[in-house]
């Protein structure tokens, strides 16, 4: 059975220009890689879980913001090219990408050296207009821009 992860796109207008937040993985395997590197904040879930309840707890553990309150539009799943499914939702909000505060993960770094570092899961988050979000994001998880500019018009 596959990995399963659920996420978040927070959008938001400004000057009538849709943005949405996309967050930039933390680590040394990330770290000097920008176009097609970021991502909705997402995380995986045990089968217990529901994925909504999983996209908002992961939410807040890789932002440190809370999820909003509002209306979640469904945006279906995609594969990413490591087999994981990923289930995301958008909704309307706001936060300050300057005030980002990410949980720390353990990671093998070097990789096989047997040596753990704690790293950000997330090192940074900005607003992207969604044609600027499309070079960022990653290719497998361009298909929920389309859904949430379809749903949005």
């Amino acid at each position: 059975m596959p990995k399963r992860s659920a996420g978040l796109l927070l959008y938001r207008y400004r000057d009538n220009q849709l943005q949405v937040f996309l967050v930039h993985p933390g680590g040394p395997f990330w770290a000097k890689k920008d176009n097609g590197a970021w991502t909705l904040p997402k995380g995986e879930y045990a089968e217990s879980e529901q994925p909504l309840d999983a996209a908002r707890r992961e939410f807040q553990e890789e932002t440190g913001f809370a999820a909003p309150s509002g209306e979640y539009l469904d945006l279906g799943n995609v594969k990413q090219a490591g087999g994981k499914i990923v289930s995301a939702w958008a909704v309307e909000g706001d936060c300050d990408p300057h005030h980002l505060n990410s949980n720390l993960c353990p990671i093998e770094w070097p990789p096989h050296s047997g040596r753990l570092i704690d790293i950000p899961e997330v090192d940074r988050g900005a607003w992207f207009r969604l044609v600027e979000a499309r070079e960022r994001i990653l290719k497998s998880q361009e298909p929920f821009l389309d859904e949430l500019h379809r749903n949005l018009n």
